[in-house]
């Protein structure tokens, strides 16, 4: 289930743009240039020895299939945002940059954050993607990110980006069956009482998903 070619991920990004009508408002945007825009990105990070992790819905297309993003999601520490001069920032907040690279939109998480640090550090690997050997978030790391964000959204009424973000708790969950009370464990140490009790909420929701798409497929 896994899409090996920067070409075909530029190809997600760009029909990811082309197909939202917000796009359309005041002409289309180069679509075709978001290929190369990815294509050079990574060859970039490659030779300046960036220390990154890839997250997102890119990193999500390495364990499932039909992910469907407009821009890519980098974890990395502000000195090594430092190191692009290249990406043109459009808003900055303690924990997260937007930039942009060419046409491509880029979403930073940064490394300040204790999760992402944990994250960076503990829950990613150096695979074989986009024909290059790139550090991914595991699994378990894009659920916690996940996770750790849904209640800020909910309290945000970010209503569409709360489906997305659940969206891709579930099918993770399904497919690949992570341990669920070690991924609340370690999310205790970085939430309060509150979003934890929300985060187990929505881990019992989606889980009933999960078992009512069992029942009815067999």
């Amino acid at each position: 289930m896994t899409i090996q070619s920067s070409v075909q991920i530029g190809n997600v990004i760009r029909n990811a743009v082309v197909f939202n009508v917000k796009n359309w408002i005041g002409g289309m945007m180069n679509s075709d240039s978001l290929i190369q825009s990815v294509q050079d990105l990574f060859a970039v990070l490659e030779q300046r020895k960036i220390d990154y992790v890839l997250v997102g819905g890119v990193a999500i297309l390495h364990y499932v299939e039909g992910r469907n993003t407009q821009d890519l999601d980098l974890l990395m520490a502000l000195s090594s945002l430092e190191k692009l001069p290249e990406l043109k920032i459009s808003s900055q907040e303690p924990y997260f940059v937007r930039a942009n690279y060419g046409e491509l939109q880029i979403d930073v998480l940064l490394t300040q954050n204790p999760l992402f640090k944990k994250v960076h550090g503990k829950y990613s690997k150096v695979q074989r993607f986009l024909d290059r050997d790139i550090p991914l978030a595991t699994v378990e790391g894009l659920l916690l990110l996940k996770l750790y964000a849904l209640p800020s959204l909910y309290r945000q009424g970010n209503f569409s980006r709360v489906g997305i973000y659940e969206n891709d708790i579930a099918t993770l969950l399904h497919y690949y069956q992570p341990n669920v009370p070690s991924l609340l464990s370690e999310l205790s140490k970085y939430v309060n009482e509150n979003d934890l009790a929300e985060i187990k909420n929505i881990l019992s929701d989606v889980q009933n998903r999960i078992n009512r798409f069992k029942n009815e497929s067999h």
